[in-house]
Order: C-alpha cells, then structure tokens, then sequence
C-alpha cells in the first residue's frame, strides 16, 4: 500500500520507493519523499517540502512550506510546526518571503504534541520531548524539553538518555556507543577499539 486510496497526492510529487502514505493524508505539489518513509493517517505535506528517507511522521502532523526533514527523523503524533512568526487573519502573511525555514537534521526526534515555533535548526540526534515549545536552534544530540524547552540533557544515537555525571565521557548503556562532551553545547561520538575491529557496538 505505497498510498491509500482515501489520500490526495497532487502533481509533481516525488515518493521513494517502500515509502507508505496512509488513511486521509494530502501531499501538495512539489514535495520531495524518500524512500522508506511512513507517513501517518490524517498528515498533510506542504507544497515543496523536501523530506528524506527513513523519515516517520505519525498521526496528524503538518509538515509546512520552509521545512525540510532530513533523514532517519521521528515526528511524533499531533507534533506542530509553524512557518509564520506573526500570523494575522486580517492581515494574511502567506506569499514565500512571508515564510520562515525549519530544518530539522538526521535522526532527531520530536515528541508527540511538541510545537517547533518557525526559523530554527533542530540537530542531529537531536531529542525533543514531549509537549515542548521549541523557540531556538536545538544542539545536536540535545534533550530538550518545557515551555519554552531547555536542555536538560543528551542523548545517544540510539535514543537513551546519556549519564555523564561529573565526567566529560558517557557510555551508552544500551548499545555501548561513547561520547566525549568537548563544550556545553557539543558533544562527540568517540572512536573505541571494538567500534574500529567490528563496527558499531549493535551491529550483528
């Protein structure tokens, strides 16, 4: 089922091979999907939006003209982006100029009912909790989470939560990658013995 019959793909869209669209879904015209994707019942894509492959975008999200989704990213259900700093009815803001990017880069998540508020940059690994309002650019590999959302913490590749504790070093407790926090705002896989003679730790 690459697209259900109760969806609407308009003209000039591009959609990679073993990607799925579902239930009630509207693609504009323009749109770029890669392969592998999963796009939620009721999602609609904007017009030219580029989105890359391994891409999950759950249940009722809208992804806007001016973002673009990198690949291996999670949005999650009923997640918001914005593409308009100062919306008005009366006084509609919708010409190209009017809209503000969001890039959200490979293999960040967005949790479910998170809000990216238009013009930032969210960065690789990126995690992104729940319910948030993000109003500026998110480090990569950075837990984020509130109203407005700060860093709390980072996170692996794989998702879990890193403990650095005191030390500038973390290993993953789930799947054994480790990292080295060089700045507040930075940290950097580290390069280990048994990820240079078989590969990465969860490889089999």
């Amino acid at each position: 089922m690459p697209v259900h019959e109760s969806s609407y793909v308009d003209e000039g869209v591009t959609i990679g091979p073993g990607t799925a669209v579902w239930h009630f879904c509207h693609i504009m015209g323009d749109v770029e999907i890669g392969r592998d994707c999963r796009i939620g019942q009721n999602v609609v894509i904007g017009p030219s939006v580029r989105i890359g492959n391994n891409v999950k975008i759950q249940n009722n999200v809208s992804v806007y003209r001016g973002v673009t989704l990198e690949d291996d990213v999670f949005c999650g259900p009923s997640m918001v982006f914005t593409n308009v700093l100062t919306p008005r009815s009366a006084f509609p803001r919708n010409p190209k100029n009017d809209f503000q990017t969001t890039l959200v880069r490979r293999g960040a998540t967005i949790g479910a009912n998170a809000t990216i508020v238009c013009g930032v940059t969210i960065g690789e690994q990126a995690m992104i909790g729940a319910g948030s309002v993000v109003t500026r650019d998110v480090p990569a590999h950075a837990l984020v989470y509130g109203n407005p959302a700060v860093q709390h913490g980072w996170a692996c590749d794989c998702g879990e939560i890193l403990d650095f504790g005191k030390n500038s070093q973390a290993t993953c407790c789930t799947c054994g990658r480790q990292y080295e926090q060089v700045s507040k705002t930075k940290i950097e896989g580290r390069q280990t013995v048994e990820n240079v003679e078989s590969g990465s730790p969860n490889e089999e």
